[in-house]
């Protein structure tokens, strides 16, 4: 268990050790190369810019908007593809019906269709919660439908020959068995949630971090824009990693160096 958690610390320590040297060169590239803050502005003065944001008031409004959408949005598209995707895979007439329109849906660039669902439902919270949800059911559907039918025929054989129901043979078998590719899933929905979002603020929005990007971008904010970009990033990372932790405690069986992986 030591040495576990020696290798783990370790790791952590060479990440923030890659990280402070990325940076430090970005500083010293910004700072010798004389590069405009109107191209990249150097992490000093996004450091700053980032603490003016948050300390007088304006990031706050924007960031509470985005993060609604954002969970609101990832809610959805987990319920609406664990659902489907389970109805998929249990009964294969909606599999051969549905599965192809499914498929054909995904295909249309979600940026394409966005200013449609912001006419359609609104330049509030509803279109971003839609694109959100969106974009983040097929992951959740694709990891569902393959995690069900990964289930082992054989295991399968015997819930029947000892007379398990189809509701016991579902939660004693099918789903424990999915849960590592639909945990997958859920992974890659957690960091298109925060796209989804964005896209659909981006669109059209009256406020909201996708908005403040807007309109810093506008008006040649650029220190500004990297600000509000590493706050985007820092809740697509803290999602994924509430995401993974789940995984990591409910999927118990599996050694937890191991990480989960969409099936190709």
């Amino acid at each position: 268990m030591n040495h576990k958690l020696a290798n783990q610390l370790s790791a952590r320590i060479q990440v923030i050790a890659l990280a402070i040297v990325l940076v430090a060169l970005w500083e010293a590239i910004c700072r010798i190369g004389h590069v405009s803050p109107l191209v990249v502005p150097a992490p000093s003065g996004v450091a700053v810019r980032l603490y003016t944001l948050l300390s007088d008031g304006t990031m706050w409004p924007h960031l509470l908007v985005t993060l609604t959408e954002v969970l609101i949005g990832f809610a959805v598209g987990i319920v609406s593809g664990l659902v489907v995707g389970a109805l998929i895979s249990l009964v294969p007439v909606i599999e051969k019906l549905v599965y192809p329109y499914l498929v054909a849906l995904q295909t249309v660039p979600k940026v394409a269709v966005a200013p449609l669902l912001v006419i359609w439902f609104g330049y509030g919270l509803t279109s971003k919660v839609v694109i959100t949800a969106l974009i983040c059911f097929f992951p959740i559907l694709v990891s569902v439908i393959s995690g069900f039918h990964s289930t082992d025929r054989d295991q399968l054989d015997m819930m029947k020959a000892y007379g398990a129901t189809t509701w016991q043979t579902l939660l004693r078998l099918r789903i424990p068995s999915a849960l590592v590719l639909i945990f997958a899933g859920l992974e890659i929905a957690s960091v298109l949630a925060v796209i989804g979002t964005i896209v659909g603020e981006f669109v059209g929005a009256q406020a909201g971090l996708g908005y403040l990007i807007m309109n810093y971008n506008f008006n040649l904010d650029i220190t500004g824009v990297f600000a509000v970009l590493i706050i985007l990033s820092a809740i697509g990372m803290i999602l994924h990693g509430i995401t993974r932790f789940a995984g990591r405690r409910y999927i118990f069986w599996i050694r937890r160096e191991q990480p989960a992986v969409m099936p190709h």
